[in-house]
């Protein structure tokens, strides 16, 4: 089962009118604008927020989705004194999470035990990225003091730092890989560039590239089993794509995906979550300037009709190669993987094993987020017996709405045959009474009263009658 996450303002919910119900359930738990969101990958049903309110929130999305609203999160990770502006998960090491905020810090969390493992406070100025590598041992950041820097994550020590781009514009860095780091960035022009660099001489590209003159800033999106760099900018309306080699020129132009209106967001699904039997390699969600969500598939065309393996090598699973416990004692580890030859199987998830004295909190959390005592008893989530009852009260109640809106029609049609015949026994009466006055004899016979005008009401309501469609008639 895989989820779909999204951000907006709650007092917008209602203008999603047609899109999303205004009473759609939603995870709503900040006190300030949610500013980054990123899932567990070793877990589909956990979600990390940082928000403008400081705290950085983890919540648990129940197996069968939200039926209510999610305000309580599993566990609140409060440090930061400015606003979390980024979080990112360890890419091997099960529970350890990484955010940024605008106070210049990097912290580096337990999230089993909700305590922060390190401090990293070597920035100047505000942190434009952050990103593991391919183990998770060491991290790559970019500062808006046009400076990257290689950092080791558990004791915050620089082992290398050089200066990016020249441009004073927001500048991303990602580790891929080889080892290679690749970077987005501007000039002293404003011309936006990329460069391929070599961990011990990041002052000196291997590669670099001016792209072109637009204003937004690149984001750049891996896929290491292909090896391919998707390049979107936020305003652009087109994703450019490049291919990574040992060759010359290292990084190689494939296409461009144009699209008719602008960006304001995106994010890429993780390889296991694709379709092998399309030959899908990336899938995309897009948010553009309008609120609305598009998905973007990447395929590369194949006659046959066979599993793909030079397109599908065998990719990181959602099994964690380390603890956190046994991260933060040193040890590194390549992920676990899996194949994708027989589809996506999510495994059973494995108990976290804690050798501090603490409750491990993501260990059997219940869905709402609360955390009750061994005396209380741990919380559970609606059981399937209960979600079963919800969904037949729920049909009953749509056929008894079918069937009253049915009795409504019904009722219009009838009340329109009803006026219409009284409008035709009163024509028939005013006729009749006319003849009888001018076909009668000289004898004197009683004066019939005048015939009535039919009253403001009647003619109104068979002006209206008059109106309507032969099918309500």
């Amino acid at each position: 089962m895989y989820f779909q996450d999204g951000v907006w303002e709650p007092d917008r919910k209602g203008s999603l009118a047609g899109r999303i119900p205004p009473d759609h359930p939603l995870v709503g738990g900040h006190k300030g604008p949610v500013l980054d969101i990123a899932w567990d990958p070793f877990n589909d049903n956990v979600i990390a927020s940082g928000s403008e309110d400081c705290v950085v929130k983890v919540w648990q999305i129940p197996d069968y989705g939200l039926v209510t609203t999610m305000t309580e999160s599993v566990v609140d990770l409060a440090y930061h004194q400015r606003r979390v502006g980024m979080v990112v998960w360890h890419p091997t090491a099960n529970n350890i999470l990484l955010s940024a905020g605008s106070d210049n810090i990097v912290v580096i969390w337990n999230v089993g035990c909700g305590e922060p493992l390190s401090t990293i406070d070597v920035h100047p100025d505000i942190i434009y990225s952050c990103c593991f590598n391919w183990d998770g041992s060491l991290l790559l950041t970019t500062c808006k003091d046009k400076k990257i820097r290689i950092i080791n994550p558990r004791d915050g020590e620089v082992f290398e730092e050089a200066t990016s781009h020249e441009g004073s514009k927001a500048t991303r860095a990602i580790f891929l890989r080889n080892g290679l780091v690749f970077t987005t960035g501007f000039s002293k022009r404003s011309e936006r560039q990329y460069s391929l660099r070599a961990p011990g001489h990041l002052d000196d590209p291997i590669t670099m590239v001016e792209l072109d003159s637009s204003n937004g800033v690149m984001f750049p999106m891996y896929d290491a089993d292909t090896n391919i760099v998707y390049l979107c900018g936020k305003g652009d309306s087109v994703i450019r794509y490049f291919e990574i080699t040992p060759e010359v020129p290292f990084v190689h132009y494939i296409n461009t995906f144009q699209l008719p209106d602008p960006q304001r967001g995106i994010g890429m699904m993780p390889k296991r979550g694709v379709d092998v039997t399309t030959c899908e390699i990336s899938r995309f969600y897009r948010l553009n300037n309008n609120g609305f969500c598009q998905i973007i598939t990447m395929t590369v065309p194949r006659k046959s009709e066979l599993f793909q393996e030079d397109l599908y090598p065998d990719t990181p699973g959602d099994i964690p190669a380390l603890t956190g416990e046994e991260w933060w004692e040193g040890q590194n580890k390549e992920p676990i993987f899996m194949s994708l030859k027989d589809g996506y199987q999510a495994t059973q998830k494995s108990d976290l094993k804690i050798t501090k004295k603490k409750t491990n909190i993501l260990d059997k959390m219940p869905p709402t987020g609360k955390v009750k005592s061994e005396e209380d008893g741990r919380a559970t989530a609606i059981s399937s017996e209960a979600l079963e009852k919800v969904t037949e009260v729920s049909k009953v109640n749509d056929d008894l709405r079918k069937r009253i809106d049915e009795l409504q029609v019904e009722m219009k049609k009838f009340k329109a045959v009803f006026l219409k015949q009284e409008n035709r026994i009163r024509m028939l009466e005013n006729k009749v009474g006319e003849m009888a006055g001018s076909g009668g004899s000289k004898a004197s016979t009683p004066q019939q009263p005048p015939p009535q005008a039919p009253s403001t009401q009647t003619a109104n309501t068979v002006n209206n009658n008059c109106d309507m469609a032969p099918d309500e008639v």
